[in-house]
């Protein structure tokens, strides 16, 4: 099972971009889908989260710019960034908890991780 983020970029004060983050592999189920950020010389934070059933939850700081969604079908996680601050620049991490049968069929729950993906947002 993996999370494999993409998107990002470089972009200018006021601009927009959007992560994506794609669940791959055999898995049963996956829960709340998560953004993470962290930027250098800070801890990793929590950005947004994205039930099952679409409720949400934003960090403070990206309440009314950021979208979080999901498509189930494809199982994947999108992070829509608008009126980008230089202070979003950092490494954006996908996370969810994942629950998969391993080869023995016995159930694994693992809170797997995307491996990041840098936005940048300067003039």
């Amino acid at each position: 099972v993996q999370l494999q983020a993409s998107g990002g970029g470089l972009a200018q004060p006021g601009g927009s971009l959007r992560v994506s983050c794609a669940a791959s592999g055999s898995f049963v189920r996956i829960d709340d889908m998560r953004w993470y950020r962290q930027a250098p010389g800070t801890q990793r934070e929590l950005v947004a989260v994205i039930s099952t059933d679409g409720s949400t939850n934003y960090a403070d700081s990206v309440k009314g710019r950021f979208t979080i969604s999901r498509d189930n079908a494809k199982n994947t996680v999108y992070l829509q960034m608008n009126s980008l601050k230089p202070e979003d620049t950092a490494v954006y991490f996908c996370n969810a908890p994942v629950l998969y049968y391993n080869n023995d069929g016995a159930p694994i729950a693992l809170n797997a991780w995307g491996q990041g993906t840098q936005v940048t947002v300067s003039s």
